[in-house]
């Protein structure tokens, strides 16, 4: 009792002074937007304080604010400059906050009518005028069921759809464009690979690597692109990365049930600071605990070091890198539905990528230049075997051991001469591939007699491929009528040195145009047009026959035509309605030789894509609406809601458009945030998405090569035909801040589908079990045929009501 009374007395005292008066720091700098130059003497203000609290930039443009611990807006404003808000801002005594500023200059009218107003929650430009959305590093922290996951969070933006149908994975589907369609950007040095257990030919994964730590603001552009950016069918992610702490040592530490994290950062010279970021994987330890026998086990670093080499120059390096290990473990004699029918057909993956780039930015006359050099590596090993047996090599009936090296050079210029913006540069990357490929595509099948109804169908062959890409660009941009209309006109071209027309500039020759128009103080109307053009994957340009001959070198450039126009109503400087409507065409697309279907309808699962014989001749489109409302915080509370339809259809080699892979119609999301005193805050997020078109089994096929694949074989005669249910989801989320003297703890609850909502799965083919789980019950008491004669087909088609619960603690530093 006594033990007890002084643990208690000693938690009461802990908590006062945890709740004590704290105060903690933001930092930062302002520049203006169109000549990055530091801004003197910009008025900063704490929205909310008694008395206010304020202060202003110095002659480098930075500043230093001492606020008490909580959320604030911080308001930026300076004369000739447009306002602008940062929201909510979180003051911790563990870590200052690192908060940027870029300030746009303010017309003196608009019309008759003055601009007074504040525009904060405003992210289009004169280049994109539309499609365009921003979420800050908190909104990514604590957004509910996102654990922390930036690609998670995403899946709540307007257009932005995930296949509910293939499990907790990050496929990022825009507007009905397949995964493999978006580029991303840091810092602007290109990241192809930005997810753990990479799809090779794609984008997805199952955990984005990206560390929200180093995080200022994402930026998603779904149509309208910057013509400075290349290769992108559907969408452009760029992600700004904050610099780190110039006045002192601080970091962070983030523990929970499925992985841990560190990031530490400082001054490593009066004009040198950094961040360095690692994180362990322990999902691997906990589905063992709980008897789930998925082993994904991973690594990943991250690193930025910003050196100020003059008040003009800046030169920047980042560093992004992961290793991923993937396996299953089922026992011999495990009967359960999941385990035997399902798991033992899991790939076994090894994988490590990396991304090292300098980018130095160095003030002009009027403008900025970037400079970006990087270079991306991506190692995949992939592995099949027959019944889950990884230790008999001989049952091995699927193997790749892939590569693929890029060496980058981007440079862009920026310069304004009056009204007028023009941007122009170059890039070019020296490209090398390769793939030690074998796979059993069809099994040798006999008859009693010996004689041979099937034969053995083998896929084999190892390549190397090594050329150049290179590409131009050129964007002009005015604003006129007293910025009431914003125009810009922008072409791009990129050639390569391999396939048969790639030193021919037209075929992607990528000419686009967009307008926004200001009827008013809230309302805005804009439009755009634009074609943009991606060379297919290095899996087709690489791939051989068995013959060793390069049977894709004829490959075309896959082009998409965007036509996009809405309306943007801004009613006060944290709310903002968006309402958009899009029409997407697409043009040589690569299709499968083999089975006819389009390559856009592939992505969505682990493995790779691509490594087959294809033409060029497919075509596709995507129709659709959205509808975007955001609140950011005021009065403790936050929300956003998105709502799209759209249609999606895509063509094989017969040219017939037929709903794709990611048709889901409907797409609905909405997250609610409230913030309440002591430190507690609560999130809700609800997902909802139409049932995604699915194609059913080839019977026959399927019983013929299920012994050697564990899985069954498409029917591609009924590519999509058929549909399943929707998809519904909701998340929560808990956190609890204790701030102390030079430290913050945070302890949060992050639960995904908590109210255990039952959703659909794609049917799987399996051929029942023995009792014992060590083979298969057959009709006549003998061992399992190689045809699968003897044995008992089954579809399993059970819905999912996977709960995924993640308690954890963030110690700041």
């Amino acid at each position: 009792m006594k033990k007890t009374t002084t643990l208690s007395i000693a938690f009461f005292f802990l908590f006062a002074i945890a709740n004590a008066q704290r105060t903690g720091v933001v930092q930062g700098a302002i520049i203006d937007r169109a000549t990055q130059e530091a801004l003197i003497g910009v008025s900063l203000t704490v929205e909310g304080t008694n008395p206010l609290i304020g202060t202003t930039t110095d002659e480098n443009g930075k500043f230093q604010l001492k606020i008490p611990v909580g959320s604030y807006n911080i308001k930026a404003t300076y004369l000739g400059y447009k306002p602008v808000t940062k929201f909510n801002v979180v003051v911790t005594t563990g870590n200052a906050n690192i908060t940027n500023y870029e300030l746009d200059i303010e017309a003196s009218s608009l019309g008759e009518v003055e601009i007074k107003e504040n525009r904060s929650i405003k992210v289009t430009t004169v280049e994109s005028p539309n499609s365009i959305q921003r979420l800050s590093t908190e909104e990514i922290k604590t957004s509910p069921g996102g654990n922390f996951d930036i690609f998670k969070v995403v899946q709540t933006l307007p257009g932005v759809g995930n296949p509910p149908t293939i499990g907790n994975r990050n496929d990022i589907v825009v507007r009905g464009g397949a995964p493999g369609e978006n580029v991303y950007f840091l810092d602007g040095v290109e990241i192809p690979v930005i997810n753990h257990f990479a799809t090779q030919g794609s984008s997805g994964g199952s955990n984005g690597i990206l560390n929200v730590s180093f995080v200022e603001e994402l930026t998603l552009s779904s149509s309208a692109f910057d013509a400075k950016y290349d290769n992108a069918l559907s969408s452009v992610f760029q992600f700004k990365q904050r610099d780190g702490n110039s006045e002192r040592l601080q970091g962070n530490i983030r523990g929970s049930i499925s992985e841990a994290a560190a990031t530490l950062e400082g001054p490593l010279g009066k004009n040198t600071t950094f961040l360095a970021s690692t994180r362990r994987s322990f999902l691997q330890y906990f589905f063992k605990a709980i008897n789930l026998p998925i082993r994904p086990d991973y690594w990943d670093f991250q690193a930025k070091v910003t050196h100020k080499i003059n008040p003009k120059t800046t030169l920047t390096f980042i560093g992004l890198g992961a290793i991923d290990n993937f396996y299953t473990e089922v026992s011999a004699d495990d009967t359960s539905t999941t385990n035997a029918y399902i798991l033992k057909s899991a790939p076994v993956i090894k994988q490590w990528n990396y991304t090292n780039g300098l980018a130095l930015k160095r003030l002009l006359k009027n403008g900025f230049m970037n400079i970006a050099l990087s270079r991306n590596m991506a190692d995949n090993t992939f592995s099949q075997y027959e019944d889950g047996l990884r230790n008999d090599i001989t049952k091995r009936y699927s193997n790749s051991i892939s590569r693929e090296i890029e060496n980058k050079l981007r440079i862009d210029v920026n310069q304004y001469f009056g009204d007028w913006k023009i941007s122009y540069g170059a890039s070019a990357q020296y490209v090398k591939y390769s793939n030690d490929f074998n796979r059993i595509a069809l099994r040798e099948i006999k008859s009693p007699t010996g004689q041979v109804i099937q034969p053995e169908k083998k896929i084999d062959f190892n390549t190397a491929i090594d050329f150049v890409r290179y590409g131009v660009f050129g964007q002009l941009s005015r604003r006129l009528m007293n910025d009431r209309l914003g125009v810009s006109i922008g072409v791009r071209t990129d050639m390569n040195t391999f396939t048969d027309e790639g030193k021919n500039p037209l075929p992607a020759f990528s000419p686009r145009a967009s307008a926004s128009y200001t009827i008013n103080k809230q309302w805005k109307v804009n439009a755009s047009v634009g074609q943009y053009a991606k060379l297919p994957a290095y899996t087709i340009l690489g791939f051989k026959d068995n013959n060793d001959v390069f049977q894709n070198k004829d490959a075309k450039y896959i082009q998409s035509t965007h036509y996009v126009t809405g309306l943007e109503y801004i009613p006060r400087e944290s709310t903002r309605f968006t309402l958009e409507g899009f029409y997407k065409t697409y043009n040589n697309y690569p299709t499968s030789v083999a089975s006819g279907i389009s390559i856009a309808n592939q992505g969505a699962d682990f493995g790779f894509i691509g490594n087959e014989d294809i033409l060029s001749n497919g075509k596709g489109n995507a129709l659709g609406a959205e509808f975007f409302f955001q609140q950011k915080l005021r009065k403790n509370f936050f929300m956003v809601f998105s709502a799209t339809y759209v249609v999606s259809k895509f063509s094989g080699t017969d040219g017939k458009l037929i709903a794709s892979a990611w048709d889901n119609r409907l797409l609905f999301s909405t997250t609610i945030g409230r913030k309440f005193r002591g430190g507690w805050e609560m999130g809700l997020k609800y997902r909802f998405a139409g049932g995604t078109p699915y194609t059913p089994f080839d019977l026959e096929a399927s019983r013929k090569e299920y012994t050697l694949t564990g899985r069954g074989t498409l029917d591609k005669n009924r590519i999509n035909t058929q549909r399943l249910g929707n998809f519904n989801q909701f998340d929560f989320r808990l956190d609890k801040k204790w701030n102390f003297k030079r430290t913050t703890f945070d302890i949060f609850l992050d639960v995904t589908n908590a109210f255990v909502l039952k959703n659909p799965s794609l049917p799987e083919y399996v051929f029942e079990r023995s009792a014992d789980g060590k083979g298969f019950k057959t009709s006549d008491g003998k061992a399992l045929a190689a045809d699968g004669s003897n044995a008992f087909p089954k579809i399993l088609d059970e819905p999912s009501t996977f709960v995924n619960p993640s308690i954890g603690l963030l110690f700041e530093f």
